[in-house]
Formats: structure tokens, C-alpha cells, sequence
């Protein structure tokens, strides 16, 4: 039995299908993934020994500039024209094509030409219609006085497809496929998969799917901090991380000076990730220290929170380790993974993209009390950590139907 994953994202869209990946492979099952091209996903996906199939150009390139962006109109135009080519030759051969990521609005049609099994996956359920929050934010999508959630949901769908439709049909049309007329609601089906915590993003009914929820897809980390990073946490109380992600962050420098100054200021150490913002610490004193790639879920058990972005894989990995979070969310699902972090009562959510000394000190406030901390380590009994597994066994099932 063979299964493709790919999806075309940053380093939180690719690590999941990782994870499935690997208990996939236990199941005996020959994985491959499509994914960008850059170097961590290669690391990532070698150290499991399944094989990446290049998707594209450099997601980090694209996200931080580095490549200058393709209009809208032409960067869907070339994601579904790398579907047709690079995505059905990797599937040639697989029983099932598991996809997710940035709008991966032609691989529904690749599986359909191969007559194989479609999944679609998302990995929060805010991507999902629903009459209980607005859709992303899309160009267009939102207007001065429009507050109904289906209203908003319905122009969502029309956005999709006119930035979609032409390029896909006539794709479609290309192998003698018919077109399709609402290009949303053709790719995510009507039971797509939610790979997410239900305590952390519980999918609420009354609506026109059939999800599943999974739980998050996590890939067990077995890897031991560097032997500075031990020693720097060993040296002292437990630092507060700050880390973005793949997010670029604009001012990084600034970002990492109101961090380290308002951290020092309630008296706390500071632990700097670089991410793709470039963090880097702003002096050499003793109290601070910078690091690159690492295990997350064992760092994250020793820090006393953990300042990030909001991307649906740290906020999980933080919630499974016990640690309060400062949610500083930059786009797309982020500001909704805040607003959950502050519910739950495991941490706070900053109320904009760019903290400030006064902003962040109010949030760090809120995180580092005792009844957060406590909040913190109830909820992280409460996270499922099997997710992937379940997914492994359900699409077994499906293909074996």
C-alpha cells in the first residue's frame, strides 16, 4: 500500500504530515511527501527515512522575501499547475493522496484522474465553514458592515473561486475531467479531517460537514537539547522562550529588544529562538541565550512560558508541555489559537502583531501567575497525543473500503 502527503506551507503545515508519516510507516505502508523544497523539511523528512518529492520553490524564501511574491492570480495559476505536474507524477501508483497546506486546489482532481482516495486535512478548524466564526483573511472577503459569518463564508467562496476556478477547469478540462463549480467546497469535501486537539480546537456542529477530528498529528521528538542549551537552563530558573516560527516578524530586532527588556524587567531569564525572523539576542549578558533548531517538546518542559506566534503546532506542543503562553498572533488561524489559549485560562493573548515593552509586560503579567501556571499543567493532561495514529489506522480503513 503506498500514500502520497503534500502540502505546500511552512515548517507547521509540513511537521504534522511528518508525524502521520511515520506511523503510517508502521503500519507497513510506503509513504512519500510533496513539500517545499527547503532544507529543514528535507532534515526532517530524512531523519524518518521517508522520501520528499520537491514541491515548488523555498517556502522560507517566499515568507520572508527572500523570492519576490507572484500576484495572487499567478501564484494560484502555478500551485495548480504544480499539482498536474510534480504531485500526479508523485502519486502514480499510490492508493490514496492525503493533502493539506496552503489552498491545495487541484489535488482533489489529481486523485480523481487516478482514481485513488482523497483526503482533505486542516490542522484547526477555523479553515472550516461554520456559522460560529468568520472565515480567514482573505483579499476582499471582509467589508465595512458585514458581520454575518455565513454572508462572510459565502464571499469567501466566491473569492476561492475567482482566483481558482479558470486556472483548475481548464486543468480539468486538459484530462477530461468536468469543471467544478465551487472551488472551497470541491477541495475540502464534505467529511474533511481535522487534525487538532479537541481541547485546543474542538470542531462545533451545525454545520454542512461531516469532520473528523483526529486529534493533532505529532511527531515524537526524540532528539537531546544541545549540551549549551542544557547548561544554560541548568544555570539558573527556568527561562521564558521566545520564538516565532517561520513567522518573518517586521523589526525582529525590535521584537527581541521589547522581549528581553520587559523579561528582565519581571526579573525572568530569556531563552531567543532564531526562526525565521532572524532573532538574535541584543547584548551579551548572561541572562539571555540564543538557539537555533531543538526539540521543542522537551524545551518546552523547562521554561517558565513560551512566547510565540500562535501557528497551530506550538500552541499544541506548549498545552502538552504544562507551559503558559503569550500568543503574539501575526495572521490566518493565529488570532484564533490566542483567543483559545486565554479561554482555557492557560495563558494570554496579546492584542496585536507588535508588542510593546507596556503590551508584553501586561501579557507576561497574566502568564507567569501561579494560577495560570497551575491552569497550564491541568490542561496538559487533557491533550491527546495519538492523533496520528488514529489518523494512520482511519485512512487504512478507508482505503481498505
Amino acid at each position: 500500500m503506498r500514500v502520497l502527503l503534500i502540502s505546500y506551507g511552512s515548517r507547521g503545515d509540513v511537521q504534522p504530515l511528518v508525524g502521520l508519516a511515520v506511523q503510517l510507516r508502521a503500519l507497513g505502508v510506503a509513504v512519500r511527501v510533496c513539500a517545499p523544497p527547503d532544507e529543514e523539511f528535507a532534515e526532517l523528512l530524512a531523519g524518518v527515512d521517508v522520501p520528499l518529492v520537491p514541491f515548488r520553490k523555498s517556502m522560507r524564501a517566499l515568507l520572508t522575501g527572500a523570492t519576490p511574491p507572484a500576484s495572487g492570480a499567478q501564484l494560484a495559476a502555478e500551485l495548480i499547475a504544480e499539482y498536474f505536474d510534480t504531485a500526479a507524477a508523485a502519486a502514480e501508483g499510490c492508493d490514496a493522496l492525503v493533502a493539506t497546506g496552503f489552498m491545495p486546489a487541484a489535488a482533489r482532481s489529481v486523485a480523481e484522474k487516478l482514481g485513488i482516495r482523497y483526503v482533505y486535512t486542516c490542522y484547526h478548524p477555523f479553515e472550516l465553514p461554520s456559522p460560529h466564526y468568520p472565515p480567514p483573511p482573505r483579499p476582499g472577503v471582509h467589508a465595512p458592515g458585514v458581520t454575518d459569518n455565513r454572508t462572510l463564508w459565502d464571499r469567501d467562496a466566491q473569492f476561492m473561486n475567482a482566483m481558482y476556478g479558470v486556472p483548475l477547469n481548464a486543468q480539468r478540462a486538459s484530462i477530461g475531467l468536468p469543471p467544478v463549480a465551487d472551488v472551497r467546497d470541491h477541495v475540502l469535501t464534505d467529511r474533511p479531517w481535522l487534525a487538532a486537539d479537541s481541547t485546543l480546537g474542538p470542531w462545533q456542529e451545525l454545520t454542512d460537514f461531516d469532520v473528523v477530528q483526529t486529534g493533532a498529528w505529532i511527531m515524537p521528538d526524540q532528539r537531546p537539547l544541545p549540551a549549551e542549551l542544557v547548561a544554560f537552563l541548568d544555570a539558573g530558573a527556568p527561562p521564558v522562550y521566545v520564538g516565532f516560527g517561520s513567522m518573518p516578524m517586521r523589526g525582529s530586532e525590535d521584537v527581541a529588544q521589547v522581549a528581553v527588556e520587559a523579561l528582565r524587567a519581571q526579573g525572568r531569564r530569556a531563552l531567543i529562538s532564531h526562526g525565521w525572523a532572524d532573532l538574535a539576542l541584543i547584548d551579551d549578558q548572561d541572562d539571555c541565550f540564543a538557539v537555533g533548531e531543538a526539540n521543542h517538546q522537551a524545551l518546552f518542559a523547562r521554561v517558565a512560558a513560551v512566547i510565540h506566534h500562535g501557528g497551530a503546532g506550538t500552541t499544541t506542543t506548549a498545552a502538552r508541555a504544562g507551559a503558559p503562553q503569550v500568543v503574539v498572533p501575526q495572521f490566518w488561524d493565529q488570532p484564533h489559537w490566542g483567543r483559545r489559549v486565554a479561554e482555557l485560562g492557560i495563558g494570554a493573548m496579546h492584542d496585536s502583531p507588535t508588542p510593546t515593552f507596556e503590551s508584553l509586560s501586561d501579557a507576561l503579567t497574566t502568564a507567569l501567575t501561579p494560577e495560570t501556571h497551575a491552569r497550564a499543567k491541568a490542561v496538559a493532561d487533557m491533550i491527546s497525543t495519538d492523533g496520528a495514529t488514529v489518523a494512520a489506522k482511519l485512512l487504512l480503513d478507508a482505503i481498505s473500503r
